[in-house]
């Protein structure tokens, strides 16, 4: 996905803890109340509630194993301690968002909070509470569940367990999750409310996730950005286990691109591209990492086209940015730009080797101790001497001054961003570490150089407008250079031609199979 950062808040939600019966229309809330959705469900005569309360097989006491990987979500939840000695830090996860009146969007927890717990529940609370003699108490607020014994796992629609299915509890989630307490969101109001006294410790919150823990905080200041700076932080470099689970989330998206080659022959939009990998994003992973990118002929000159409502038409390119999201959150990010009919033409290919070219010049420069952006200088340079030579650009070297920078007319973004937990990884961490620092080894990010020549730009020769390609792969700083973690996708031009005749060849294969 092209380098580009984006930033969404929660919107808002129900109290904490606060409880949504069913009501009919004529017992709405009155108007000086939040506003809810609409509704028309009927309300439960007592004797149906009285005869759902009775004859149900007590729940077991067993309580839950601990997540895999236990130990090293404690790990980092113990490195943040040592950060902020004696201050008390409050990760909220986030909740579910309406998409339209009374449905939400699918949760995705707090990509911060998952990092600290490996919980996917939505609306807790992580707090790290500081101890009188040094270091912090984890208290997890989770939705309590008292199964059959109250009435709301009938009657609340938002929360109740014949809705939307049971929740943990607190008991089975200390149990799960490994952490010191875990407590009931109903007593996080109060918890909030007692931060604010003459005897209180400092305080740090993690803003944007949840309307109702920001307000209950006092105002934000430069301690709540230090801690979401901290955690970005401590998220670019990623252990072994991180890189285990962006390797799975790769290779399902390499499976996601081979479904979308085989479905070329009788596809005839964008949004069957669209469908095709997001059905393997949900197979096998929790989600697609972001809106998955079928841009098909111009559209590819678009770098983020998310509309994929145009059609497929032979002989043109298809811009394929797409990534499953696996099911510990982390996210592949990777494209390919194939030619719908299988070859690419002569001036198609040209395009692409060039992009090719600069795309090796920045794998080169990804190694310790090198800027950050050195990759892109690289990258960039290739692509200003490309463009020269196809009489693109006058001068590559008067393109490529910083005062001028007339190659981004074509080239429009640079070509890395880290990656991780997020699309755009540690997005909060400042400059001096991320953009304008040094590369270190565990850190992932993205190579990802384009060309785009826009339909209607005269300083393109006419066969080449309307081209766009941008091959994308992600990889890991090693200690002497880097993986291409997405090394087995084919990415050479003629690799790509014969990686998807043989698919097609294999399905017209199993095809005739069939038939006899």
């Amino acid at each position: 996905m092209s380098m580009a950062t984006t930033r969404s808040s929660a919107a808002a939600q129900p109290a904490l803890g606060e409880q949504q019966p069913i009501v009919t229309s004529e017992e709405q809330a009155p108007a000086a109340a939040p506003a809810k959705p609409a509704t028309h469900d009927t309300v439960p005569p007592p004797a149906l509630l009285d005869f759902m309360m009775k004859s149900w097989k007590p729940r077991s006491k067993k309580l839950p194993p601990k997540i895999k990987q236990a130990e090293a979500f404690k790990a980092r939840r113990r490195a943040l301690s040592k950060l902020f000695p004696g201050e008390t830090l409050i990760i909220p996860t986030g909740h579910e968002k309406v998409r339209a009146n009374d449905t939400n969007f699918r949760f995705r927890p707090g990509s911060d909070f998952y990092y600290l717990t490996g919980n996917l529940e939505p609306d807790c609370v992580l707090v790290l509470q500081p101890k009188e003699k040094g270091g912090h108490t984890d208290v997890l607020f989770v939705e309590p569940n008292p199964g059959r014994t109250d009435a709301t796992f009938f009657t609340d629609r938002v929360k109740g367990e014949l809705w939307e299915g049971p929740r943990l509890g607190v008991k089975e989630s200390q149990a799960r999750y490994g952490v010191d307490q875990a407590r009931s969101l109903n007593e996080l109001p109060a918890f909030l409310s007692g931060l604010s006294g003459a005897e209180s410790r400092p305080t740090r919150l993690l803003r944007g996730l949840s309307p109702k823990v920001d307000g209950a905080v006092p105002a934000p200041g430069e301690k709540d950005k230090g801690l979401a700076q901290a955690l970005s932080e401590m998220r670019l470099l990623k252990d072994a286990q991180e890189l285990r689970e962006l390797q799975t989330s790769i290779d399902s998206t390499h499976r996601g691109f081979e479904d979308v080659i085989r479905g070329l022959k009788t596809a005839k939009t964008e949004r069957y591209v669209e469908g095709i990998f997001n059905l393997r994003a949900r197979v096998e992973g929790n989600d697609v990492g972001y809106r998955t990118i079928a841009a098909s002929g111009a559209h590819a000159c678009i770098l983020h086209w998310h509309h994929n409502d145009g059609p497929l038409v032979p002989g043109d390119l298809l811009l394929l940015d797409a990534g499953v999201e696996g099911q510990t959150l982390y996210t592949a990010d990777i494209t390919r730009t194939l030619p719908i009919s299988g070859k690419f033409s002569k001036e198609q290919r040209e395009i692409y080797e060039l992009v090719l070219e600069a795309q090796d010049a920045a794998f080169a420069e990804v190694k310790p101790g090198n800027d950050f952006m050195e990759p892109n200088r690289a990258a960039m340079r290739v692509l200003a001497e490309g463009l020269e030579a196809l009489g693109i650009l006058e001068d590559a070297e008067e393109a490529l001054k910083d005062e001028h920078q007339f190659y981004k007319r074509y080239s429009l973004h640079n070509v890395s961003h880290m990656l991780g937990l997020d699309v755009h990884d540690c997005a909060q961490a400042r400059q001096e570490t991320y953009k304008y620092g040094k590369l270190q080894a565990g850190m992932v990010l993205t190579v990802e150089p384009g060309l785009y020549f826009q339909m209607d730009d005269l300083t393109v020769p006419k066969r080449y407008r309307g081209i766009g390609v941008r091959i994308e792969d992600d990889v890991v700083v090693t200690a002497r250079g880097c993986k291409v973690l997405s090394a087995d996708i084919p990415r050479k031009a003629k690799d790509v031609e014969a990686w998807m005749k043989s698919l097609w060849a294999a399905d017209k294969a199993a095809r005739k199979g069939k038939k006899k």
